[in-house]
């Protein structure tokens, strides 16, 4: 492949991405919602309410048709006095406040920030102001006037700290309360299972009030930090998406955080449906029941003054009288797909590949392939280069057929140039005539590129947002491909790369001070490329020096040894 074409396109691409990232960035300045003033205090409705949530189609006849009435998203977290405990398998260390019920912390006891000793685990769920981010199971109280309140449990539990047995497969933590006020009992048992990343959530509501409770499921969280400006390209969460999402059974949305106010799920029933919160290799979801009907929607809100983003599911209310069993499963870690896929099919749609999705994806599947062979990420890189230079086989053939027979005709055309000199007009009709007679198309060189660079961007895709890549080691010194090479070994080799390419590739009719531009181009990309994730150095330098080969094989077979043929006017 001709890479300084390549590369090119690529920069330009780049370019034209960062600055509508950083566009993106500004206006979401611009246009974040203000904080809204709320009254944190439990059993109150702050003002101003988000608009209301239509009443379900299972809600009692006090209720249809009176959207006024039905349960509203909360604009604020109730402030209480915190009493934690926590429930630990051999992936999670979750961190439950029994005050309230919610998951006030997470850490991924697998996951660490960085490859190097000591590096702290990632953290997900957190209950600091500055990083606030807690998932919500609770209920909404409507009594018999229709007025409507979020219940604050206060559970009890039998101990503190609930760690999985060395032998067991899964730990089961009880749960207590009863509400005084209006007599709704629930009894919570949380369950984690060995290597799982679901917290299954299990309530057994009995409503012994005069009005319906509903039980929904809320995550909320502050905006995090936005990452260094000087992080673009060489740090994905610089430009990954962070927001919440859902899927509605038939449709999948994400939204950022700064159009939560123009965005927000479908105000209708829904089946087969979740709600999550996105970030770079990382996601929360709620998932209710398949066959359960939900209704959805987003709110902000505030928490110590910060502008809060929360998005909230509610199912079909327990009557008076009645008792019923409620199951929620609460996804907390990695982007894995297939257990992700296990837990809900459609869940894998928040692993985010962006606009190029109809291709990562199957580039991932190929990938996911070779690994499994292979048994190394790595080398899983260079085997789906072999692969798809075999696919693409005939478009690079034709290729260097074209790049040989204009290197074939470059001495005629610089006998051209000379012969015309500033006539322009006359020189262009001459190399036409010249490419008509020798039967070469400039241009039979540029297609192949533009099939290729859309599985390379793909790829790249794949590479940073894929967290089965995170942290993954290939040989020696590179121990993580979506770090930059630490000893630069692969940016030299690219580098060495391109300037043989670029040696190899034939520039007919190109100036002096264009020729010198090109001349340069493999040094600044080489640099460039220094500081990209070491498993895309991987595959361009694996890619280039195959597409290297190719060419010297190409312009041996089909090329013809450049003559000074005399050149009739």
């Amino acid at each position: 492949m001709n890479q300084t074409r390549s590369f090119l396109l690529i920069a330009w691409l780049f370019v034209a991405a960062n600055l509508f990232i950083q566009w993106n960035s500004w206006t979401a300045a611009q246009t974040a919602p203000a904080a809204v003033v709320a009254n944190d205090k439990p059993g109150n409705t702050p003002a101003p309410a988000p608009a209301a949530l239509p009443s379900s189609a299972a809600a009692p006849a006090a209720l249809p048709g009176a959207s006024a009435n039905a349960p509203v998203m909360s604009a604020s977290v109730g402030a209480t006095a915190s009493r934690l405990i926590t429930v630990s398998n051999d992936t999670l260390r979750l961190t439950i406040d029994l005050s309230g019920g919610r998951v006030a912390g997470a850490q991924l006891l697998q996951y660490t920030l960085e490859k190097k000793p000591g590096s702290p685990n990632v953290v997900l769920f957190d209950s600091s102001p500055a990083r606030f981010y807690v998932a919500d199971a609770g209920l909404i109280a409507v009594d018999a006037n229709r007025q409507q309140h979020d219940l604050v449990p206060q559970f009890s539990a039998t101990g503190n700290d609930f760690r999985l047995g060395e032998r067991a497969v899964a730990i089961s933590v009880p749960l207590r309360w009863t509400d005084p006020a209006s007599g709704v009992q629930v009894q919570r048992t949380l369950t984690l299972k060995r290597g799982s990343y679901v917290l299954e959530v299990e309530d057994k509501i009995v409503n012994q009030g005069a009005g319906s409770v509903y039980p929904f499921v809320r995550l909320s969280r502050v905006a995090p930090p936005a990452p260094a400006k000087h992080s673009f390209m060489t740090n994905p969460d610089s430009f990954s998406f962070v927001g919440s999402a859902w899927y509605t059974g038939e449709s999948f949305r994400k939204t950022p955080f700064n159009k939560y106010e123009k965005e927000s799920p479908p105000h209708e029933d829904v089946q087969n449906a979740w709600i999550g919160m996105l970030q770079h290799h990382f996601i929360t979801a709620w998932v209710p029941p398949a066959n359960e009907k939900q209704r959805m929607e987003t709110s902000v809100g505030t928490h110590d003054g910060v502008a809060m983003y929360q998005v909230r599911s509610v199912a079909s209310p327990v009557a008076p009288g009645a008792t019923e069993v409620r199951l929620q499963k609460l996804w907390v870690g990695p982007k894995l797909q297939a257990p992700m896929k296990q837990l809900a099919p459609s869940l894998v749609l928040g692993v985010d590949y962006g606009t190029l999705s109809f291709i990562s994806k199957p580039l991932f599947w190929l990938l996911s392939q070779l690994h499994k062979l292979l048994g190394n990420w790595g080398w899983a890189i260079i085997a789906i280069v072999l692969v798809l230079k075999a696919l693409l086989y005939w478009p690079s053939k034709k290729q260097y057929q074209s790049m040989a027979k204009m290197r074939a005709v470059q001495p005629r055309i610089e006998a051209l140039k000379e012969r015309y000199g500033d006539d322009k007009q006359a020189l262009n009709v001459a190399m036409f005539e010249l490419y008509k007679k020798e039967k070469v198309n400039p241009a039979a060189g540029c297609w192949p590129i533009l099939v290729q660079m859309p599985i390379f961007l793909g790829l790249y895709w794949v590479l940073v947002e894929t967290v089965e890549f995170r942290h993954a080691p290939w040989v020696g010194w590179i121990q993580n491909l979506t770090a930059p090479d630490p000893y630069f070994v692969l940016p030299a080799l690219n580098l060495l790369v391109m300037y043989l390419t670029q040696r190899m590739t034939p520039t007919p009719g190109m100036d002096p001070m264009q020729k010198k531009m090109m001349q340069m181009m493999p040094l600044v990309f080489g640099v460039m490329m220094a500081f990209f994730p070491a498993g895309l150095v991987l595959y361009w330098v694996t890619n280039g020096a195959l597409g290297l080969l190719q060419q010297w094989w190409m312009l041996r077979r089909y090329g013809v040894k450049p003559t000074t043929a005399t050149v009739a006017r």
